[in-house]
């Protein structure tokens, strides 16, 4: 990679990623930009020269697990250059500034210049004398992983009032279809079985050039006629063959029968999160979201229609202001009527700089832990519930990696996941990684089911 001083041989670099799939995407793209340019890259859990925390700050936990896990790579690898990128230093650069274990601070802006800025770093300490060398524990080699995630779309117009993230991902970009065609095609080159369709909101593919034919005209057909999102779905169908596409999230106004349609490709996972955030209108209207619980009801009606063996997961908001014991029953209603196969529940946290921090209403703190524990009492149930509905079917089960579970001498536990988004565990004498087949969901165990091949 031009523009940046040489690599000296055998320079690592470790990347730590917190908070959303967009994050993962991203974190993807610099491991290859690294490797490119001369780098080494090895695990978060090595020793290494370089050591990246690519951060979230979508709550105030995100920022302190983010400025926790910075001292602790310090405390563990004194000698390394320590790099804050991501979410939160594009929202608070100061807060990160004033931590002296962090020796460089790139936001979302600067990510692209990344590589070039620690070559910089690396080659000022060179000229002032001090050594590059780590205090290496060990060098272990990045983990081989089964998915990629491939970036469609980045930022938001929406500004829902309780979110930081249009501040630190700016305003809605799509690319181009021609490049995500491309990089699927690589990435199946390199053996990836799976890529995930990542953005901020996808459902904005393409909302920023409503004339651009790149978006619209040269590959749709009469059912994703007038849908940028669903013409490039149906072009990464056609033209990649890659054995699953993913879709990472969905909002309940990107819910339409042209979208989901193309769910008649075995390709396409049938899996859809679906954020609901709440099930009370007043609050959704405070949170400024796009739809009410009717039209989420209605949202879900037709994924069940249209993909019956679909699995839907959701995030839900506790304790946003003004959210009465009425507004969280109502959610609470939603959730137990909807079927979810998983509720991921976050209490709200106030985000400086977002709409909803001027609201009146601030819900206690006792008040708001009671809220989580019966939402994450539900979502328990929910997860037991979806799991043992679809026992005794056949699924398709991309194999990750192994689990750590006790079994028979030279028997090893595989984990993975179905194309529904369940984790399965089986046994094998042979090495299962990066390999999809049919599975028998046989009974409940731990956190997802246990399969037995049907091959």
């Amino acid at each position: 990679m031009a523009g940046h001083p040489a690599v000296p041989a055998g320079v690592t670099v470790s990347l730590e990623t917190l908070g959303c799939k967009l994050n993962l995407a991203d974190s993807e793209l610099l491991a290859r930009e690294f490797t490119a340019a001369g780098y080494q890259v090895v695990s978060s859990q090595a020793g290494a020269h370089v050591y990246i925390i690519n951060t979230c700050t979508v709550t105030h936990v995100a920022d302190a697990k983010a400025r926790q896990e910075l001292r602790a790579v310090r405390r563990r690898n004194p000698r390394a250059l320590l790099v804050a990128t991501g979410c939160y230093p594009e929202r608070a650069p100061g807060e990160l500034e004033a931590l002296p274990e962090v020796d460089l601070i790139a936001g979302n802006s600067r990510k692209a210049q990344l590589v070039q800025l620690v070559s910089g770093k690396l080659a000022e300490r060179a000229l002032a004398g001090e050594s590059i060398q780590a205090d290496l524990v060990r060098t272990v080699p990045a983990i081989a992983v089964v998915r990629s995630f491939v970036k469609i779309q980045e930022g938001c117009n929406d500004y829902c009032a309780y979110c930081i993230i249009p501040k630190t991902r700016g305003t809605s970009r799509s690319f181009d279809p021609a490049s995500i065609i491309s990089a699927i095609n690589d990435r199946q080159g390199q053996g990836y079985p799976e890529v995930v369709l990542t953005g901020t909101q996808l459902g904005d593919y393409g909302i920023e050039a409503p004339g651009d034919r790149r978006y619209r005209a040269d590959h749709r057909d009469q059912s994703t006629e007038g849908n940028p999102l669903a013409v490039l779905v149906a072009l990464v169908l056609k033209e990649t063959a890659i054995p699953r596409v993913r879709i990472s999230s969905l909002q309940p106004q990107d819910i339409t029968p042209e979208l989901l349609s193309l769910w008649s490709d075995p390709r396409l996972c049938p899996h859809f999160h679906l954020p609901l955030q709440s099930g009370a209108a007043p609050v959704l209207r405070s949170m400024r979201r796009r739809y009410a619980p009717e039209e989420y009801v209605a949202a879900l009606h037709r994924i069940r229609t249209m993909v019956p063996m679909a699995a839907v997961t959701t995030d839900v908001i506790v304790g946003f202001p003004g959210e009465t014991d009425a507004d969280f029953d109502a959610t609470l209603g939603l959730c137990d009527a909807a079927g979810f196969a998983a509720i991921h529940a976050f209490p709200y946290s106030q985000r400086p700089g977002t709409l909803a921090v001027r609201l009146p209403g601030t819900v206690p703190a006792p008040v708001k832990r009671a809220r989580m524990e019966r939402i994450l009492d539900l979502a328990k149930s929910c997860s037991l519930k979806e799991r043992t509905r679809n026992l005794g079917r056949v699924r398709p089960v991309l194999w990750e990696g192994t689990a750590s579970v006790p079994c028979g001498e030279g028997m090893t536990v595989w984990q993975g996941l179905t194309d529904t988004y369940f984790r399965v565990y089986t046994t094998s004498h042979e090495p299962l990684r990066s390999r999809i087949t049919k599975t028998l969901l046989s009974c409940i165990h731990q956190d997802g089911v246990w399969g037995e091949r049907a091959e």
